[in-house]
């Protein structure tokens, strides 16, 4: 991706924020578990846990995913832009096909709309992360740099 710059005067708060995400991924999904003890893998019920609706499956899906994403942020060398950028695009889409489904029996993770915007708003911010974190030669910056000014 040509367009993404390379050796951005922030890519360390990118980086940090990108942590902070994972932080709150792990968070929620061990407060999940906390919260919801030895009730059935995909409830579907009222259980909140910070104003959203989860169940086991979410709480494990959530926790996976901060795990990698705290893992790739301390790994950093453009692993963590990589994986910020996939997992935004995924949260994304968990999201939104969350949202086709909340109030039908196939809301398997026990999704609410605050869940589906927390979700969608966590992937967005994670795309940004993974767009303006990148690293890189001097090289491949000052390419960048002169490609951006040519247009």
């Amino acid at each position: 991706m040509m367009h993404n710059p390379i050796n951005h005067p922030a890519r360390p708060v990118f980086r940090a924020i990108g942590g902070l995400i994972g932080l709150y991924l792990v968070a929620f999904g061990v407060l999940g578990f906390v919260q919801i003890g030895g009730g059935e893998f995909f409830a579907q019920d009222d259980t909140l846990v910070l104003g959203q609706g989860t169940n086991l499956g979410y709480s494990a899906l959530a926790t996976a995913l901060g795990l990698v994403i705290l893992l790739a942020t301390l790994f950093g060398r453009n692993v963590d832009t990589a994986v910020d950028t996939f997992l935004g695009y995924g949260l994304m889409a968990l999201g939104l096909a969350a949202l086709c489904v909340l109030r039908t029996d196939a809301n398997y993770l026990n999704f609410s709309l605050a869940t589906s915007i927390v979700t969608m708003v966590l992937g967005l911010v994670l795309l940004m992360c993974g767009m303006y974190g990148k690293v890189g030669s001097e090289e491949e910056a000052k390419a960048w740099q002169d490609a951006r000014l040519v247009l």
